[in-house]
């Protein structure tokens, strides 16, 4: 009888499991393996998907979504702007995902690394007169952080609203010790989905990759750049990292104050509120930030929840619409199959394709699954190139040399799919073709399919290994 009643009751939750995988699940792969685990592994399937199959995440978004007004009409009444056919097609395409305009009247400046990008953040929150608002993986209490805390907190004393939010795991999982200074000094500061607690989703690839400061939404700054020691190149640290950060000044910043907010909101349930009018999300119109240059943007945030897969998506419509060159700065290469065709695919109808990646990255195992990764790339005629070292962290993309895709994501599943990221396209000739000299200055050498079939046997057992393991490094 106890067997009869296990037996029910096996079958009982793995038909939950099966129902919640068919309604809810997209990969063909996934599901079945989730369906297969939850049938032939009696419990500990349904245990296994309860704890780390099921998108907490985009729960929360839903419930979240629910809470918040619909997004106001002015977005759609923004004056439009003039591109060629193939960009007011990727134009479209980014409206339509993130219902937010590309917004003219900005103004963007190219930053090297912490030795340009730092002191011009210090001086821009030394002068905030009303808020801060801070988002960074990484934030070091170090030689490059520590300048960076000073300001934060002696702006909190002149009772500027700063509010600051560090991802739970790359600024320090066990010890964070920029986040506890600054709470140490009454800032307002919180850690993206950090706990202890499984119900509470501390799953390690969810992680906020997002770089933003945005100040009085006067002046924000973004890209990929983190804050630690190891982007001042000046200092010659041990582990030197070349990074590219902007400055943006214009309409753009109150997109990027949004982001914030929802980030913000996200991570306290509200419990500590942003002043106002942060405190609303959307509240302010892009129209009240003043014109201050002539570029044309838009910020795309994605992350496994209501912004899935945005960011890939505007990336392969761009591969799509181009015609004459894609160029692509990253500090890793993992793409998934729908990239990698894309790609393919552009390079055989002529377009010039040019791949630019560490010729050693600060992750051996990355270098290691890229190169089993990229055969078909080069078959199909994609350029690949090494980056002589430093480790570049920089993420870059230039189509047709009109329109530029700039931010946190690098091109692996990880970024694409389950982390919080975001990037700005950008549609402007002058900043297209900066930013393709950046990435043809930093061709080396290139990559042959003929050195990757000359590989030992043991060495392409190892990187197909590690290729097996795309979704998660």
């Amino acid at each position: 009888m106890a067997t009869t009643g296990l037996m029910l009751l096996h079958a009982m939750l793995s038909s939950l499991v099966t129902v919640h995988v068919l309604l809810r699940k997209r990969d063909v792969g996934t599901s079945i393996g989730w369906i297969g685990l939850a049938w032939l592994s009696p419990f500990l399937g349904t245990a296994l998907y309860w704890l780390l199959g099921i998108n907490r995440v985009a729960n929360r978004a839903r419930a979240m979504r629910r809470m918040h007004r619909p997004r106001p009409t002015w977005a759609a009444a923004l004056p439009s702007h003039q591109q060629e056919p193939g960009l007011a097609a990727l134009d479209r395409t980014a409206w339509r995902l993130t219902q937010q305009p590309a917004l003219p009247g900005n103004r963007i400046t190219r930053l090297e690394n912490g030795d340009a990008a730092y002191p011009r953040m210090l001086a821009a929150i030394a002068a905030a007169e009303h808020s801060v608002l801070l988002s960074s993986y990484i934030f070091r209490d170090d030689a490059a952080g520590r300048p960076v805390l000073d300001a934060l907190i002696e702006a909190h004393r002149r009772r500027v609203a700063v509010h600051v939010l560090v991802d739970g795991i790359g600024s320090g999982y066990f010890l964070s010790p920029a986040y506890r200074r600054l709470r140490r000094h009454g800032v307002p500061a919180a850690r993206f989905m950090h706990t202890s607690l499984p119900w509470r989703m501390p799953f390690l690839n969810l992680r906020s990759h997002k770089k933003i400061l945005v100040v009085d939404e006067r002046i924000a700054f973004t890209g990929g750049l983190n804050i630690s020691r190891e982007n001042l190149l000046a200092s010659r640290p041990a582990a030197p990292v070349r990074d590219i950060h902007f400055a943006v000044e214009g309409p753009l910043t109150a997109q990027l104050a949004e982001a914030f907010a929802r980030d913000w909101h996200w991570v306290t349930d509200q419990s500590q509120p942003l002043p106002q009018p942060l405190a609303q999300p959307l509240a302010p119109p892009p129209a009240a930030a003043p014109d201050a240059g002539e570029v044309t943007a838009r910020v795309i945030t994605s992350g496994p929840d209501q912004d899935l897969e945005k960011i890939q998506t505007v990336t392969l419509q761009a591969i799509a619409c181009a015609r004459r060159s894609i160029l692509v700065l990253t500090p890793y290469f993992l793409p998934d199959d729908r990239l990698m065709a894309a790609l393919g695919l552009a390079a055989l109808r002529g377009v010039a394709v040019d791949i630019v990646v560490p010729q050693r990255s600060d992750h051996r195992i990355v270098d290691w699954a890229m190169r089993a990764h990229v055969g078909p790339l080069l078959k199909a005629g994609c350029r690949i190139w090494y980056n002589p070292p430093p480790f570049d962290h920089s993420k870059l993309m230039v189509v047709d040399e009109g329109w530029s895709l700039i931010g946190s994501s690098n091109w692996d599943m990880r970024s694409f799919r389950l982390n919080f990221e975001l990037n700005v396209e950008i549609y402007d000739l002058a900043m297209a073709a900066a930013l393709a000299e950046v990435i043809r200055q930093r061709r080396g050498r290139r990559l042959r399919a003929a050195e990757l079939a000359l590989r030992p046997l043991p060495l392409r057992l190892r990187d197909a290994a590690m290729r097996l393991a795309l979704p998660y490094i």
